[in-house]
This record gives structure tokens, sequence and C-alpha cells, in this order.
């Protein structure tokens, strides 16, 4: 193991997570909140403090070992979950569709800012590959967190959307795999069918749009 390409890497990617694991989380919050649930509120989890979102195992120690363990090949993690009592919900059914996504919508915003950033070092000559680095990885980290999170299965946030578009007895029925959809999840990416028939197309076709959307910033620096 390079430990000099391991510190370098970890600086490049510290930023871009830690932004986007917060801003996701506390999109939940703020979303619940707006709906009419404030239990995230009232335990002080609507915050851009990293430490508040901060998951010893999922955010640190999972990651970690996935690192070393596989060469950096794979890697896997999660923050801790901003708690919504969806009872509370005005509308519980349809308001769960908004407040589970809008942490997938703060990464895809993130992913875009983090294109942008990189679009304006490269146009105005900005050589430092440190920089340029770190805004591809904003765009990466934020992409992938965009496109796995809205994976339709419990407890994520995809699942979550999914329950809430569903009739009734179908909803009932997917809301039951959630004690068991983590270890589904797991399963199904390390077997390789998340990334290949989830993940990178819906990066892939999300990357496009936001090239698409950013087209007049780049016509600048033409």
């Amino acid at each position: 193991m390079d430990i000099a390409h391991l510190i370098q890497t970890v600086l490049i990617y510290a930023l871009p997570v830690l932004f986007s694991i917060t801003v996701h989380e506390a999109a939940h919050g703020y979303a619940a909140r707006y709906f009419g649930d404030h239990t995230a509120s009232m335990l002080g989890r609507i915050t851009l403090n990293p430490l508040k979102h901060i998951d010893p195992v999922g955010t640190i120690l999972i990651p970690a070992l996935l690192y070393f363990s596989t060469s950096g090949a794979f890697l896997f993690g999660y923050a801790k979950p901003v708690p919504v009592n969806f009872n509370n919900l005005r509308h519980p059914k349809r308001d769960m569709i908004w407040v589970a996504l809008a942490g997938p919508a703060a990464n895809l915003l993130q992913a875009l800012l983090w294109l942008a950033l990189l679009i304006v070092l490269i146009g105005s000559g900005v050589e430092e590959r440190f920089f340029l680095q770190m805004a591809k990885g904003g765009v990466l980290v934020n992409l992938v967190m965009w496109a796995f999170n809205l994976f339709p299965l419990p407890p994520l946030d995809g699942g979550r959307i999914l329950v809430g578009l569903l009739p009734p007895r179908s909803a009932m029925a997917v809301s039951r795999v959630e004690p068991y959809g983590f270890f589904i999840v797991m399963a199904l990416v390390l077997s390789g069918i998340v990334g290949t028939y989830w993940l990178r197309p819906l990066m892939a076709y999300s990357n496009q749009a936001l090239i698409w959307v950013l087209q007049p910033l780049m016509f600048l620096f033409d």
C-alpha cells in the first residue's frame, strides 16, 4: 500500500465526501420539518456540522476496511440517518416521497456545482492537479450518492419513494422488506448487479444531463 498515494486520495476526497453526506442528511431533515415532522430539528440533526451525521462504523470503519482489503477497487459507506417520523407529516404517504427525494436531490445539485467549478478551473487555466482532482471527485462522489440512494429498495431513499408511489397494499409489501433491505442491497452490490444495471447507467445519464445544463458556462470559456 502506497501511503503517500493513500494520504493524497484521502485529502482529495475528504471535502467532497463530508459535504455530500452532510448536505444529504440535512436536506432530509429540512424537508421533513417543512412537511410537518420536527423530530430531526428537536434532536439537532438539521445542521451542516458533519460531526452530527458521521457514523463511526458506516462512515469511517467500513470504507477504510474496504479500501485496504480491495486496494481501493470497492468502497461503500453510509452516514447516520436523520430520524423522520412519517406519521407526523401532514400527508404521510405523499410527503414521504419529497422527504426521501430531498437527500439524493441535494447530491445531484452538489454534483452540478462541483462540475461548474471544474469547468471554471479548466477554463481559467488552472493546472493544479489537487484542485482539479477534488472537483472531479466532488462530481463522482455526489453522482454515486444520487444514483445509489435512488435504488428502489428500503431502507434506501428510492425504496421509500417507491413505497410512497405504490397503492397501499403493494406499499405495505415493499415496506416489509426494510429490516432485510441493507443485506439484500449489499448482496446485489457485491454481485455487481447494482453497479452494472443501475448505478453506472443512471450516473452516465445524469452526468450527461449536468453537462447539458452547464453548456452556457462552457461556452463562456471556449
